[in-house]
C-alpha cells in the first residue's frame, strides 16, 4: 500500500505558534501526530513538541496497533510533557490525536479537541469526539454538533497531556481498502473554519493531501478574522 502525507501549520493571528505536527514514514507503515499546545508563552509549543518526540520514538519500537502499546506511548508522551513542567515550572500542556497505519490496518488516539476525521470513498466515516465543555452540552442535547464552533467554552478541553486526566481514547482497529482510505488530522484552529461537508466536497476534487490541504486552506482564510488561533492539519492518503 502506497501512503502520501502532507501537513500545514500557522501561527493564524497569534504571536507564537503553540501547534506541532510531525509524520514518520516508513514502506507501508506511517505514524502521524497534532497537537495544539496550552500555555502561553512559548510553553504550549515545548509541551506539544515533547508529546510528538515521544510518540515518535514510540513508533520505533514495534507496532502501535494494540490497546497495550497505544496506552504505553500515551503514557510517556504524558511523562514527557510532565518532564517539561517540571523543567521550566510551568504549567503547560498540550492536546493530542495520533494515527498508527501499519500493514494495511489503522488505529489512532486522542486526547482533548484535536481531531481525527477518517473518509472512505470521498465520504466522512468518522471522526474524534472532543473530550471538551462544548462537546458535553452536545452529548446534553444543549447544542448541535456544528455549534461547537462557535459556544462559549469551545476552548475549555476536559482532557490534555500534561493534566490530571490526560487518558485517551481508542478507537477500533479499521481496516484499510487501498485507494479509498483518507485520514485528516487537525487542531481546534482549522476544523473551526472549516465544515465537515466542506472537507468532503474539497476532497473529490483534490488528486493530492497537498491539494486538499491547500484548498482547505483557502476556506479558512477566506473566514478567519485575523485574531485566529494557530492551525495545523496533516492529510494521509492510503
Amino acid at each position: 500500500m502506497k501512503i502520501k502525507t502532507a501537513c500545514l501549520s500557522d501561527v493564524g493571528g497569534r504571536a507564537n505558534n503553540d501547534d506541532t505536527v510531525s509524520i514518520r514514514q516508513k514502506e507501508d507503515c506511517a505514524w502521524v501526530f497534532v497537537g495544539d499546545g496550552l500555555g502561553g508563552y512559548a510553553g504550549g509549543q515545548m509541551a506539544s513538541q515533547a508529546a510528538a518526540q515521544a510518540l515518535m520514538d514510540t513508533s520505533h519500537r514495534g507496532s502501535l496497533l494494540t490497546d497495550g502499546r497505544l496506552l504505553e506511548a500515551a503514557d510517556l508522551a504524558q511523562a514527557a510533557v510532565r518532564q517539561v513542567q517540571a523543567r521550566k515550572a510551568g504549567n503547560m500542556k498540550t492536546t493530542m490525536v495520533f494515527l498508527a497505519i501499519e500493514g494495511g490496518r489503522a488505529r489512532w488516539m486522542h486526547v482533548g479537541d484535536s481531531r481525527l476525521y477518517h473518509f472512505r470513498g470521498g465520504c466522512l466515516q468518522s471522526q474524534t469526539m472532543d473530550h471538551s465543555v462544548s462537546q458535553m452540552a452536545v452529548l446534553m442535547g444543549e447544542i448541535t454538533p456544528r455549534e461547537i464552533r462557535f459556544h462559549e467554552d469551545r476552548n475549555r478541553v476536559l482532557r490534555a497531556l500534561g493534566g490530571d486526566n490526560a487518558r485517551p481514547e481508542l478507537s477500533h482497529t479499521v481496516m484499510l481498502t487501498g485507494g479509498e482510505d483518507v485520514f485528516l488530522l487537525c487542531t481546534d484552529g482549522f476544523w473551526e473554519y472549516v465544515y465537515e461537508e466542506e472537507m468532503e466536497q474539497l476532497l473529490r476534487g483534490s488528486a493530492t493531501p497537498e491539494q486538499w490541504l491547500n484548498r482547505m486552506e483557502q476556506v479558512l482564510r477566506s473566514r478567519a478574522t485575523g485574531e485566529n488561533d494557530n492551525f495545523t492539519a496533516a492529510a494521509v492518503f492510503c
